[in-house]
C-alpha cells in the first residue's frame, strides 16, 4: 500500500461488482485516501428492510468478505432465514443470507432511530474494518426503473425476479431530479486528485449517480479545474464481463463497445481507459477529446485489480501525451 503521506486523494464512482473490484484494487494503492461514491439507484425494501445491493457489493469486498465466485453476499453464507422465509410462505425470489440480512437489520433499525442514511452506513462499514470511505451518492430515495414490454419494472425485479431477460426499452430514475447528493459528496470530489469512474453499467450504475444535479455539477467543477476524470470501460470486446451492459446499450440504441460507453460519458470524463482487445477504437474515441489509455482491464486477482488502479492513477498524472 502506497505511504499514506504520498498517496492521492480519489474518489472513485462505482456501482456492482466491476466496480466493486477497481475500488478493491484502488484500496490496495492508496488506502484510506479512497473515497467510493456509490449508486443506491438499485436499493430496495424486503420484509421491511432497506437493502443496498451496489452498497454492500462495494463494502463487503473492501472488507475481505465478498463472495467472489458469486460476485455478490458474503463468503461461506448460509441461508436459513431465507428457508424459514419460504416456509412461512413469503417470496424469496429476491434471497437474503444470514449474515447479510444482519446488515440489513442493524442498518434499518439504525434508519427508523433517526440517523441519516451515510451516517449509517459509515458506522456499519467501520464495524467491518472498511480503509476506504464508501458514500451512498445520496441520503433521498432514487430508484431506477426500466421500461420493457411489460411495462415499467422496478430494477431488482427486472435484474433478479426476471433474470434480466426483458429487453429494456427506457430507463429513468424515480426521485433523482429532487435528490441531493449526500453529505461529503461534493467536498469529496472537489478535494479529489483523480476521479476514477469504474467500469460498471454505464446505464444503471454510473447513470443514477451522474443523475444527481450535486454530484454532476461538482464533476464538472473539478474538471474545469484540472482533476483528471478517468474512466474505465466496462465492455470489453462488446461484451459486458458480468451483467446485462451490453444487452441494455443495444436495446437502448447505443454502440455495445467501449466506443459507445466512452460516448455516453463524453463531456464528464477526462480520459478513457480501454482493454486491448479494443485498441481498435482508440483514435475514435481521442477524437471525442478523450486521453486514451490501452491495457489489460480484466481484473482476474487481486494484484490485476491493483495493477489496473494503479494504471488509471499514473496515466492521469501527470498530464501529458496519450499512450499509442
Amino acid at each position: 500500500m502506497a505511504e499514506e503521506a504520498s498517496a492521492p486523494r480519489v474518489v472513485a464512482l462505482a456501482g456492482g461488482v466491476g466496480g466493486a473490484k477497481l475500488a478493491h484494487g484502488l484500496q490496495a494503492v492508496v488506502g484510506d485516501r479512497l473515497t467510493v461514491v456509490v449508486n443506491t439507484g438499485d436499493d430496495l425494501e424486503r420484509h421491511g428492510l432497506l437493502v443496498m445491493p451496489d452498497h454492500d457489493t462495494v463494502m463487503y469486498t473492501l472488507a475481505g468478505l465478498a463472495n467472489r465466485e458469486w460476485g455478490w453476499g458474503i463468503e461461506g453464507e448460509t441461508f436459513a432465514a431465507a428457508e424459514m422465509l419460504a416456509r412461512l410462505g413469503e417470496p424469496t425470489w429476491f434471497r437474503l443470507g444470514d449474515r447479510d440480512l444482519a446488515v440489513h437489520i442493524a442498518r434499518t433499525a439504525r434508519l427508523r432511530s433517526g440517523l441519516g442514511l451515510t451516517e449509517v452506513c459509515l458506522g456499519i462499514q467501520r464495524a467491518l474494518g472498511v480503509t476506504a470511505t464508501i458514500l451512498p451518492m445520496s441520503d433521498d430515495p432514487v430508484r431506477t426503473e426500466v421500461r420493457t414490454d411489460d411495462g415499467w419494472l422496478e430494477f431488482q425485479d427486472y435484474f433478479v425476479g426476471r433474470h434480466q431477460e426483458p429487453a429494456v426499452l427506457e430507463v429513468r430514475f424515480r426521485g433523482a431530479e429532487l435528490a441531493a447528493a449526500a453529505p461529503a459528496v461534493e467536498g469529496a470530489i472537489g478535494a479529489a486528485e483523480t476521479i476514477v469512474i469504474a467500469p460498471s453499467n454505464p446505464i444503471v450504475s454510473i447513470g443514477p449517480i451522474l443523475a444527481i444535479d450535486g454530484i454532476r455539477g461538482a464533476l464538472a467543477a473539478a474538471r474545469s479545474t484540472g482533476t483528471p476524470i478517468v474512466a474505465v470501460s466496462g465492455i470489453v470486446g462488446g461484451k459486458a464481463l458480468k451483467g446485462p451492459a451490453d444487452r441494455m446499450l443495444a436495446s437502448l440504441g447505443h454502440e455495445s463497445s467501449a466506443l459507445g460507453v466512452a460516448r455516453l460519458l463524453d463531456g464528464v470524463a477526462t480520459d478513457f481507459v480501454i482493454d486491448r482487445v479494443d485498441a481498435k477504437y482508440a483514435s475514435s474515441i481521442a477524437a471525442l477529446d478523450l486521453r486514451v489509455h490501452v491495457t489489460d482491464t480484466v481484473m482476474t486477482d487481486d494484484d490485476a485489480r491493483a495493477r489496473l488502479a494503479a494504471e488509471c492513477l499514473a496515466f492521469a498524472s501527470p498530464r501529458s501525451t496519450a499512450s499509442p
